[in-house]
């Protein structure tokens, strides 16, 4: 194992063990304020982890970007995070400013946090975020999220690395450290992906391929890191990848394509009627399967890290001692899921581009069976 990994290993569970000993004091801390608490009047609610708070609020969108959070004198929590813009059409005009100004939350009736009034908007924070207006008008909102944020790094990334492996190639020097990297990474997609699914056209379709690899790779990778933001597990960015794959489907389509789906040859009247219906139905069945394999993927990968995390704060609140004979077991089950998770977000990305290679190539099929027929008679 290399140095890096090591030392990435190392920051990894430093982080995780801090958060364990700050979850340690506070239930120590618990415990020893137990006598006054008892005292207290009967209606005060019991304070304790929101887990589905806590793991929602981590793979869910926000318009502000949360690191961690900090303890108080008065046992108050202070997060540490900084705002992003609001940008909302609302009121009959455009409003823009800055998230901070929604700074003071409190709970509803239904339980939903509710910010402070700001302009005559507030957001309503529940299983995701969404800003309201207080008279009920509707509020159009193109804020800077914290997926969009991180949407914006991962596009920059992505450019940077491009470039910076073309200008070398223009020099026409040989291939060394990240562009041999790059360059063996590319190879495999064209031989891998591109080629047998797409045929002798399959240059037209390259760049749509590696930019959809890389593209979810490198957001794949951003989301796991400490206070990353979960954008491939929002399904408005699969829904969206996966309508970019059907229209290019659509756009190369031919009519060998169209003629076996609305009309099957040589099947009788009655079981083709049937067999153009579950034709058709496979046909809006693919969008889908590519937008739900990848947001489930993603999703679940993050909310079961998560969530055996969380089991560390639940044991260390009902007794310090069973909480920390439990660290160790939650810490190395929470490393196996990150390791598992960095394989898993290659291999998703790689399954959305072959797919979407896969689907382009069925709708050209007719192309591919003509190509094949004059070249075996010009053999």
């Amino acid at each position: 194992m290399s140095c890096k990994r090591l030392f990435s290993l190392f920051i990894l569970v430093f982080g995780l063990s801090g958060v364990v000993n700050s979850t340690f004091a506070q239930s120590a801390e618990n415990h020893e304020n137990a006598p006054a608490e008892a005292a207290a009047p009967a209606h005060e609610e019991k304070k304790g982890i929101n887990i589905t708070e806590l793991v929602f609020g981590h793979v869910s969108d926000s318009h502000e970007w949360h690191l961690f959070s900090l303890k108080k004198e008065n046992g108050e929590e202070r997060p540490v995070a900084f705002p992003l813009p609001i940008i909302v059409y609302a009121h009959g005009g455009l409003k823009v400013f800055s998230a901070s100004h929604f700074e003071e939350w409190h709970k509803d009736a239904d339980g939903k946090s509710i910010s402070n009034e700001h302009d005559g908007l507030y957001i309503e924070k529940h299983m995701k975020e969404k800003i309201l207006a207080v008279d009920g008008s509707k509020v159009y909102d193109f804020s800077i999220t914290k997926n969009v944020l991180s949407m914006l790094i991962g596009v920059a990334l992505l450019l940077w690395a491009m470039t910076s492996a073309a200008k070398k190639y223009k020099a026409n020097t040989a291939p060394k450290g990240f562009q041999n990297g790059l360059e063996v990474i590319i190879i495999f997609i064209r031989d891998e992906v591109a080629r047998p699914n797409l045929g002798s056209k399959y240059t037209r379709f390259m760049p749509l391929l590696l930019t959809i690899f890389f593209f979810i790779w490198i957001n794949n990778l951003l989301g796991l890191l400490p206070g990353g933001a979960n954008f491939t597990g929002n399904i408005a960015v699969t829904a969206c990848l996966a309508l970019v794959a059907f229209v290019v489907m659509m756009a190369n389509s031919n009519k060998h394509f169209w003629g076996h789906l609305l009309n099957p040859p040589n099947v009788p009247f009655l079981v083709k009627c049937l067999l153009v219906l579950i034709e058709v139905m496979s046909l809006c069945i693919k969008p889908v399967a590519l937008m739900i394999r990848l947001f489930a993927n993603m999703l679940a990968g993050h909310i079961v890290i998560l969530s055996v995390i969380c089991l560390i704060f639940i044991f260390a609140l009902l007794n310090v001692y069973v909480g920390g004979g439990f660290v160790i077991v939650s810490l190395a089950f929470s490393i196996f899921m990150f390791m598992l998770e960095l394989l898993v977000a290659v291999i998703q990305a790689f399954i959305f581009a072959n797919l979407t290679a896969v689907f382009i190539g069925q709708a050209m099929e007719g192309d591919h069976s003509e190509e094949h027929g004059h070249g075996a008679a010009a053999h």
